[in-house]
């Protein structure tokens, strides 16, 4: 059976399979109105900014113990090489938690927000659940296959997204309008509930954390995996910190915070056909849905890739470590992610949830509070492999170490803002409560359950001696 995927994916592709997880255009038009809503400032810009330095701040611990991590479990890895197999363990339970819950979340949302494109240009009403089947065996069917299909669609559906971003820029511009340096005030940052501005721009960042993911497909993954990892931070902060000011220059800087609470569904979409053309808005709100078509399609990748992981160490069925003959992808894998969000996607159209408030708003919100809670387990982490295992530089450390309490800062601000973030129901908080459980009990379990990694995949260093 062959076991190794095929090594094709460079810088480029690596970046275009993350960032597309970001999704962009659906950042723009729908984390913007939210994040002036919720911090009732226009200071966003500057909360863009310190998501991106933290977040770089991370990235250099994440970089230097790229070489010293034997696989492709991204958080997983990481923690288990600076924590130990517990602890590995665990984060990898919470893992495959967190990314199956944004993928099915994403899943609904997208079957939502076709099906009102289609109501609106046809008049012909498709039920969410339908169009979310149908995406996720187009979905399904990308993964199965050679990665590099995907890296072209999330590729083309990246582009298209960015372009638009920029031409909304670019209409704000040469629109005349007047250009204020109000949102870099640090005084305007500061008022409001700047906390619950920082959180919802740091949400925009995700899935770069997966570049790491990607590595047994990269072609040289010591120098693809952190150049990846720098320019895809430095790409979407740039990207979103250019737009957030001039979006908000464009609204006007006195009325952007009320515009956005009155609409935050349509403000910025309405803006794009009020400043380029009226074809604009039918045109973003397209692309709103191929970029969270994208999004679930990256989501997929990552968490098949955990699963070709954790099967390729034992901690998983070994079969889950096949490689497909001719595509040389992790389609066993793939399939059986295809399968789980169907069955998840399935129970929770059964129970009636509804797709928006309930399934993905709930789902987003333990999957969102799962993630940083790896990123801070990662980052300090690697600042204990750097202490005990190979010596890490001191600026890495003092990197990590900063990254790691910028990251603890964001946790606070999510446990405190949870209910908020899942609507104030008592039945998301529950779910909140059950992913903490799942790390806590794979943590506990006794080391003697999970075998140890095959010696040839683990290089040699003083941590394991």
């Amino acid at each position: 059976m062959q076991t190794a995927l095929t090594r094709r994916l460079g810088v480029p592709g690596i970046v275009l399979m993350v960032v597309a997880a970001a999704a962009p255009i659906t950042v723009v038009a729908a984390n913007f109105p939210l994040i002036l809503t919720v911090s009732e400032s226009v200071g966003m810009p500057l909360m863009v900014l310190a998501a991106t330095a933290i977040l770089l701040l991370f990235s250099v611990g994440y970089a230097w113990m790229t070489p010293h991590v034997p696989d492709a479990g991204a958080f997983y890895s990481y923690v288990d090489r600076g924590f130990g197999r517990r602890a590995g363990l665990g984060t990898a339970g919470l893992a495959l938690f967190a990314y199956v819950l944004l993928t099915v979340s994403m899943t609904c949302y997208l079957g939502v927000q076709a099906g009102n494109l289609i109501e609106l240009w046809t008049g012909v009403l498709v039920p969410w659940w339908a169009i979310s089947a149908a995406m996720i065996a187009v979905v399904g069917f990308l993964g199965y296959r050679d990665i590099n299909l995907s890296a072209k669609v999330l590729g083309a559906v990246l582009v298209l997204e960015v372009a638009a971003v920029l031409a909304i820029d670019l209409g704000v511009l040469f629109s005349g309008r007047e250009l204020t340096s109000l949102p870099f005030s640090p005084a305007e940052a500061m008022s409001g509930a700047p906390g619950l501005g920082l959180l919802f721009a740091f949400l925009g960042f995700f899935g770069f954390e997966a570049t790491a993911v990607f590595r047994n497909e990269a072609k040289d993954p010591e120098r693809t995996i952190p150049r990846a990892t720098y320019i895809a931070v430095l790409s979407i902060g740039a990207l979103y910190i250019l737009s957030s000011w001039l979006i908000i220059s464009g609204l006007g800087a006195g009325n952007a915070v009320a515009l956005a609470t009155d609409s935050p569904d349509s403000v910025v979409v309405g803006f794009a056909g009020e400043i380029l053309a009226p074809i604009m808005t039918d045109i973003v709100q397209v692309l709103v849905v191929t970029s969270m078509f994208a999004c679930m399609l990256a989501f997929h990748n990552i968490v098949s890739r955990y699963l070709f992981t954790l099967g390729q160490r034992g901690v998983l069925p070994a079969g889950l470590a096949a490689v497909h003959p001719a595509h040389g992808a992790p389609s066993r894998a793939s399939f059986w992610v295809t399968g789980v969000t169907a069955a998840v996607v399935l129970v929770s159209a059964v129970a009636q949830l509804d797709p928006v408030l309930e399934i993905y708003t709930w789902y987003s919100g333990a999957g969102a509070i799962g993630v940083i809670v790896m990123m801070t387990l990662t980052s300090f982490a690697i600042v204990g492999f750097g202490t005990r295992g190979v010596s890490a530089p001191g600026l890495v450390r003092a990197a990590a170490v900063a990254g790691g309490i910028g990251l603890l800062g964001v946790l606070a601000l999510s446990l405190w803002n949870f209910p908020f973030l899942v609507g104030g129901n008592l039945a998301a908080i529950i779910w909140g409560a059950a992913l903490v459980l799942v790390f806590a009990v794979a943590a506990a379990l006794p080391a003697s359950t999970r075998p140890a990694p095959a010696d040839a995949q683990e290089p040699a260093d003083a941590s394991r001696r």
